[in-house]
């Protein structure tokens, strides 16, 4: 893997923590493989589209790669709730990520609520373009998880395939049904095919200790934590 070009943006103020400043480090690359992104999660990656990112703050580690290990997974119970609810009643589709109205209308919807409930900055409505950068045009095999309560699509997921499992990338849904848990119905069902491959660990991305959008990864339990060392230990 060779980078297009790189670039740090300058400090501003965090998207995970406010009180604090960030800074990010893009890779923009041209190829990638599965193995070499498997090694850049690890050393604390994460991707959309072809652009590769990791914090680089100047004052603040909190950032820290999370992940589940399958063979020791057991649900609590709130879990147990959210897979009864939906097991039943909700169809996964999983094939090859494009981009349609349907889906834009969806994540727009999606981004209003959370930048109402949660604080989320507002945006301009998702534009094709924007989407098929982000999500559907890829380096590594990459699958579209596609949610339906009968015939209405109601989130939708996007999902690495790497060596040792699974990588969840983003993940949004219908914020009217916000009571079927469908975020916990979804990493529920990636561990499920995670287990079904017979591979090791789903990677949830980062972990940020007091930050309200990323504390329902720490809830998949057990998990692991790697340190700015490169060691893996047990967290929750």
């Amino acid at each position: 893997m060779q980078p297009l070009f790189t670039f740090v943006t300058p400090p501003a103020r965090c998207g995970y923590l406010p009180e604090q400043q960030w800074q990010l480090r893009y890779d923009i690359v041209g190829e990638l493989t599965p193995v070499e992104y498997l090694q850049r999660m690890k050393d604390g990656w994460r991707r959309f589209g072809f652009s590769l990112f990791r914090p680089e703050c100047p004052s603040c580690r909190a950032c820290q790669v999370i992940r589940v290990p399958v063979d020791r997974f057991r649900m609590n119970t709130s879990q147990k709730r959210a897979k009864q609810r939906n097991a039943n009643e909700i169809r996964i589709e999983i094939g090859t990520p494009v981009v349609t109205d349907e889906k834009l209308q969806l994540y727009d919807r999606y981004h209003a609520h959370q930048a109402e409930a949660k604080g989320w900055p507002e945006r301009d409505p998702e534009t094709p373009g924007d989407y098929v950068e982000s999500f559907v045009s890829n380096p590594i095999p990459t699958e579209e998880w596609c949610y339906y309560l009968g015939e209405t699509l109601v989130g939708v997921g996007y999902v690495d395939v790497v060596p040792e499992g699974l990588s969840a990338i983003y993940f949004y849904y219908e914020p009217e049904l916000r009571d079927r848990s469908l975020g916990t119905f979804n990493v529920l069902s990636i561990i499920e095919s995670v287990q079904t491959r017979k591979r090791p660990h789903l990677y949830l991305g980062f972990y940020v200790e007091g930050c309200r959008s990323l504390a329902y990864k720490a809830n998949f339990r057990p998990n692991e934590l790697r340190d700015p060392d490169g060691i893996w230990h047990d967290f929750r």
